[in-house]
């Protein structure tokens, strides 16, 4: 790595984002309202896009991964014809989105099923037996062959979690033993109460030289799942009073309240892909409606931006730009904002506000699909006011939107993943309760 420009996109945000300063825990008022997920009607053309958008973005998962090591590259060309990228820097959230999109490709038979299951093993053997550990916590960015930490990253506790999330839908979703007691063996050997490092709120993660990082997981964010698999560990679980450890600062915006930090748009999303929080809440909120509120709140925040942004053509989120790569969005307004558009702001939100998300992408599609469009689907971002088109897509990026693309289809994803009885205990655990 050379610059800040070369760490890994979750790297960067940990580092780039805004820290929200400690707020008041409000209790917000919670809409007893069925989910979008239950009211949606696809128009005709919707079932069609998305099932482009998840085969592209299943593809990336199954071409830019490792036949030996399972690992998925942290970002590709766009414009490759089945080729691996050359680079070999891969990530372990990649990775964990990547486990379930091979879910997803082998529940739509987008890939033969025993290959899937031989690239699920492959994977799951590789981790548990080979790749390089701490506490069962695992380095953020390492080389895709080998497993080598690349230098400087941490140990990270988000990446981890994001890794354990696939690991968890692979072993709910496939009837293989193996597959099952290898997912097992991964998930029990993390000891989680050591990341805490004697705080009651996770540390962002450990280096080997400099000992635990000063950052901790403490307002609302993307840490819900840290929080949640902790909690639920049936061998190194952490009490449930670490829920209640972590602030929940309220943004009021145009006349949208909702739990939020100064954070981008994805720390709505992420937690969501695999847990399901749709009709409950614990003593603060509904979560899922705190999501859909979010992206209103979000697509309004671009439209006030009107020389810039229209309802075809919105939606930022952590993401590469023209300079590189930066964490951004708003509200309120977070980082060199320019008119550049992030599909993946709005294909994360696909479960939460479906008419309007799935309406931006198909418009950005039909109207530039021949630059911002290709292999593995939509380029990370583009602007075409300055003729600039990303050629890269990122793993994240593409993980998020094809998880919630299939959860707002048949909600498969929460499902699935909601099988592991260590998720609904650690949600119990948590105080949540159905509405």
């Amino acid at each position: 790595m050379n610059s800040l420009s070369d760490l890994s996109p979750l790297s960067r945000r940990n580092l780039l984002k805004f820290l929200a300063a400690a707020g008041a825990c409000t209790l917000l008022p919670c809409s007893s309202s069925a989910s979008p997920t239950k009211t949606w009607r696809p128009k005709p053309g919707d079932e069609a896009f998305l099932d482009d958008l998840e085969r592209q973005a299943c593809l990336f998962f199954w071409e830019q991964a490792s036949d030996k090591t399972g690992q998925v590259l942290d970002r590709a060309r766009n414009d490759l014809n089945g080729a691996r990228d050359p680079r070999r820097m891969a990530s372990i959230a990649a990775t964990g989105f990547g486990l379930t999109a091979l879910c997803i490709a082998d529940k739509r038979k987008f890939l033969p099923h025993d290959q899937i299951v031989d690239r699920v093993r492959t994977t799951l053997d590789w981790h548990l037996n080979k790749f390089p550990e701490v506490h069962g916590f695992y380095y953020h960015f390492t080389d895709i062959e080998t497993g080598e930490r690349v230098k400087g990253v941490e140990l990270s506790s988000i990446d981890t979690s994001l890794l354990l999330c696939g690991v968890l839908m692979a072993r709910a979703y496939f009837d293989d033993p193996k597959i099952k007691s290898l997912a097992k063996q991964i998930y029990e050997r993390v000891d989680w109460p050591w990341m805490l490092n004697g705080g009651k709120t996770f540390s962002m993660g450990w280096h080997p030289d400099k000992g635990f990082l000063d950052a901790r997981w403490e307002h609302y964010c993307e840490l819900m799942m840290i929080y949640l698999l902790a909690i639920g560990s049936p061998t190194h679980p952490v009490s449930p009073d670490t829920w209640k450890a972590w602030t929940r600062p309220v943004i009021h915006y145009k006349g949208f309240s909702y739990i939020s930090g100064n954070d981008p748009l994805f720390t709505h999303q992420y937690s969501q892909a695999w847990f399901d929080f749709r009709n409950k809440r614990d003593q603060w909120t509904n979560y899922f409606d705190n999501s859909v509120t979010a992206t209103k709140a979000h697509k309004a925040f671009c439209l006030s931006y009107p020389k810039w942004y229209n309802e075809d053509y919105w939606g930022i989120s952590a993401s590469d730009y023209q300079g590189g790569y930066t964490a951004w969005g708003g509200p309120p307004p977070i980082g060199p904002l320019d008119g550049t558009v992030v599909p993946c702001a709005p294909a994360g939100s696909l479960a939460f506000v479906p008419v309007d998300c799935i309406s931006v992408l198909r418009a950005m599609r039909d109207k530039w699909g021949k630059q911002a469009w290709g292999r593995y689907g939509f380029v990370d971002a583009f602007h075409p006011a300055a003729n600039w088109y990303d050629p890269d897509v990122l793993g994240i990026d593409q993980g998020i939107s094809v998880l919630m693309a299939e959860n707002l289809r048949t909600g498969f994803v929460w499902d699935v993943f909601m099988r592991n009885p260590e998720m609904a205990t650690a949600m119990q655990r948590a105080g949540f309760h159905a509405e």
